[in-house]
């Protein structure tokens, strides 16, 4: 009868072992579920033409101080200010008055000179004068002559004519000034802006890694035709029309140590003004077989270099140290350590570490930006 208590304790114990057992068999497949997911981005080779985003100002085409060339009294002006004007349009007048008569002394002067030429011209082949009279009177024609012609330029000359077509700017005199020929004060100034300059910098340092790179194969040109660029305005947008780079200066500044390039754009609508601050996007060449990055995978580990984390082929984290100089829209152009076929983690980079197995997937790829984005330095 002693015997009874011991089922129950019995029971207890073989239900106690049978949770542990179940227990025991249920850690791999919760350890296994613990495996973390990322997202990555296989890397793939490519052409990317490359542009540099350089700062610079908008000038005027051509430049145009309109200054007078007789003196005299204003009597009109003739425009008005900040207007279009075309090139021989009236924009002043001088008064005429004193310059009116002295071409009619000349021209009289003239008329007299000339008759007595030719009456001599006639009795010279009758011996009733001496030659010599006779080519005394033919230089006194000949000086008249040109007496008229000034008279007659200097007349003309009361009438200021825009030298060129462009947009001139406010008057600097009124009717009733006093204007002397060689005076410093001009009366205007037109500025032709369609088409427009505009002026960038260039670092000297700048332009020589460029040519190394060209030199040792990393980049190519555009080819022989004139190089397209891009314009950022003052206010972010991007202007519509593109220009063609024209030249670029032959030395350095040595206060600077900078270079000059510019380029010329269309203004048809006049949107460009001299002096304005922009930013123009300028081809550098193309990159041949060229590893881009998305950002979204790149990091900065404690001294500042630029890290990423890789998956390898059997899907374990891997950290890479590498170099990449500029960015390309939201990726980065690498130059060491990867490769074409890398899985590089941007999603889920929180959760692994270099050594943690992971089970990757790859993201869509708008993750990835335009190739032919314009590029800057990276930090």
């Amino acid at each position: 009868m002693q015997l009874k208590p011991i089922a129950p304790a019995l029971a207890s114990a073989i239900a106690i072992a049978t949770l542990l057992s179940g227990c025991n068999k249920e850690q791999p497949a919760a350890a296994k579920a613990q495996v973390p997911e990322v997202g990555v981005v296989t890397l793939q080779p490519g052409t990317v033409n490359l542009s540099q985003d350089l700062p610079g100002r908008t000038s005027a085409y051509r430049v145009a101080e309109v200054r007078p060339q007789v003196d005299g009294i204003v009597l009109k002006r003739l425009f008005q200010e900040g207007s279009d004007i075309k090139a021989g349009q009236q924009l002043y007048q001088i008064d005429p008055a004193t310059y009116e008569a002295t071409l009619a002394n000349v021209q009289a002067s003239l008329e007299q000179y000339r008759s007595l030429a030719t009456r001599y011209r006639q009795l010279i082949d009758e011996q009733a004068v001496s030659k010599q009279e006779y080519d005394n009177a033919r230089a006194q024609q000949l000086q008249a002559e040109a007496q008229v012609r000034s008279a007659q330029i200097n007349l003309r000359y009361t009438k200021v004519l825009a030298p060129i077509s462009g947009r001139i700017g406010r008057s600097e005199v009124t009717e009733g000034a006093l204007v002397a020929n060689g005076q410093t004060t001009a009366l205007a100034t037109i500025q032709q802006l369609d088409p427009i300059y505009v002026d960038v910098t260039q670092s000297s340092a700048d332009m020589l890694k460029l040519r190394r790179a060209l030199d040792a194969g990393q980049l190519q040109t555009q080819g022989g035709t004139k190089a397209k660029v891009s314009l950022t305005l003052e206010d972010g947008r991007l202007y519509p029309q593109q220009g063609t780079l024209e030249f670029s200066e032959v030395s350095v500044d040595p206060s600077t140590g900078s270079v000059t390039l510019r380029a010329v754009f269309p203004n048809p609508d006049r949107l460009l003004l001299p002096g304005m601050f922009v930013h123009a996007q300028i081809p550098t060449g193309t990159a041949q077989n060229a590893i881009l990055a998305p950002q979204l995978g790149i990091t900065r580990d404690l001294k500042g270099h630029s890290t990423a984390l890789v998956v390898t082929p059997d899907n374990k984290v891997e950290l890479r140290e590498l170099t990449a100089n500029r960015t390309i829209g939201t990726q980065l152009l690498v130059e060491n350590g990867l490769k074409a076929g890398d899985k590089v983690i941007v999603e889920g980079l929180q959760f692994v570490k270099p050594g943690a197995e992971v089970v990757p997937h790859e993201v869509k790829a708008t993750l990835v930006s335009d190739a032919s984005a314009p590029d800057a330095k990276a930090e």
